[in-house]
């Protein structure tokens, strides 16, 4: 079999699973995000370097909804050089709660986390911040990691440890799923693939929510549609005081 194909094999495996052993998390998650976003709460996102790409996903693009607000910071994403600097500021501790400190998030606020390991302190940090300011939690990560690695954080814990609401990507140690070499070594990450998967299930069950309670799902439209602008202006103009990257 060509590797290329046990590749698309691999992630419609993983992809499997996750509807398989992670639907009533995923559903948790879409009933507080919703439940935050009717009580007039805010959405929040973050994720650092790689993991960011999950941020970018459930932010300003068609068919995402427009109540998320991401978390960006500059030397955590993959632009910067060297691009090791990446993984040094994601290993920072206290960098995290300093990040969290300059957003506009408020308790009763939800954040999804995602990060692949869950072991790095900048994560860690924002998860134990947003805990003490009773901020709800919901993890993006990969469980199996747990069995091979430990926290870099002085807290000991890893994220999943923290987070009110765990959702794990089902993907293997390392992220690499298809051995190239003869030195064991695999390439092929189903980190991106399995986040996108999840964080847009979330976004559609969000989306079929508010239809069902009478709501104008609040979904961008592409910019390249004659009305995205519209609605997007519409929306921006009716939550206001949920959005805050404008």
């Amino acid at each position: 079999m060509k590797k290329y194909i046990e590749y698309h094999n691999r992630v419609t495996e993983i992809l499997g699973k996750i509807l398989e052993t992670q639907a009533d998390k995923i559903e948790s998650a879409i009933d507080t995000l919703f439940g935050a976003f009717t009580g007039g709460h805010s959405l929040f996102v973050f994720g650092a370097a790689h993991a960011g790409i999950i941020t970018e996903e459930m932010y300003g693009r068609a068919g995402g909804l427009m109540v998320v607000n991401p978390i960006f910071n500059a030397t955590l994403m993959l632009d910067v050089r060297p691009i090791t600097l990446t993984s040094e500021m994601e290993r920072f501790e206290g960098f995290g709660q300093i990040i969290l400190n300059n957003t506009k998030i408020q308790p009763g606020d939800v954040l999804v986390l995602h990060s692949v390991s869950g072991r790095n302190s900048v994560a860690i940090d924002m998860a134990l911040e947003a805990k003490k300011r009773g901020i709800t939690l919901v993890g993006i990560t990969s469980l199996d990691y747990g069995n091979y690695i430990k926290s870099r954080h002085s807290s000991g814990k890893l994220l999943s440890e923290l987070c009110d609401i765990v959702i794990d990507n089902c993907g293997e140690f390392g992220d690499g799923c298809v051995p190239v070499g003869s030195d064991g070594v695999k390439a092929g990450a189903t980190s991106t693939v399995a986040g996108a998967a999840i964080v847009n299930m979330i976004a559609v069950g969000f989306a079929e929510k508010c239809s069902d309670a009478g709501i104008e799902p609040p979904v961008f439209e592409s910019a390249n549609s004659d009305s995205g602008q519209e609605r997007m202006v519409r929306m921006v103009t009716k939550y206001y005081n949920q959005i805050h990257y404008i």
